[in-house]
């Protein structure tokens, strides 16, 4: 693999110092994303299933095993998230599986990750992302399309206290930039009381 330099490189600094006891973020520059389009109610959905170990999620849901998550993105569409360095094995499993009835796309560069975490995470999140974040609408399990401020972002709420953004490399300082002023923000006001 060639060398890679980090989307975010040159704010990991910043990134770091913005963190307080209610939010930490973290630049995860590097993610296996192979994107999957097929009828969920034809037989390749189920080959899928059985080959990740996991079932396709229905609309706004996370299904995980093992180390790989599906997220939905449409009704015929998920993208299926490992860690780095395993998309060439889950494009050779999924076009297995799927075959011609369906289509399979290595998405690795499309888009870097942000980890927003701690239990001021879904406040830092608010101050920039009109998504309704409230525990009852999103929650661990859930995913979204959606807009951080005008960039857009997919978010996937991966436990009560942690986010994970993926967002183009072209909008990834754009994006920090907003999660780190919303952090400074809350810590201001944390301060202030």
């Amino acid at each position: 693999m060639a060398d890679r330099t980090a989307p975010l490189a040159a704010m990991e600094d910043r990134i770091a110092a913005a963190a307080f006891p209610g939010a930490a973020l973290a630049a995860v520059p590097f993610v296996a994303q192979v994107g999957i389009r097929l009828d969920p109610a034809g037989p390749a959905a189920a080959r899928v299933a059985e080959a990740l170990g996991l079932p396709l999620p229905e609309a706004n849901r996370v299904s995980a095993s093992g180390g790989r998550r599906a997220l939905w993105l449409g009704p015929d569409e998920w993208l299926v998230v490992a860690a780095d360095g395993e998309e060439r094995a889950l494009v050779g499993i999924l076009e297995d599986a799927i075959g011609a009835d369906g289509a399979v796309v290595d998405l690795s560069a499309n888009r870097t990750g942000l980890e927003l975490s701690g239990p001021l995470s879904r406040d830092v999140l608010a101050t920039c992302c009109s998504l309704d974040l409230h525990p009852r609408a999103f929650g661990p399990g859930r995913c979204a399309q959606t807009l951080v401020q005008k960039a857009g972002v997919l978010i996937e709420q991966r436990d009560a206290d942690t986010f994970l953004l993926l967002v183009r490399p072209s909008f990834a300082a754009y994006v920090a930039e907003w999660l780190v002023d919303g952090m400074a923000g809350l810590a201001a006001d944390l301060a202030a009381v």
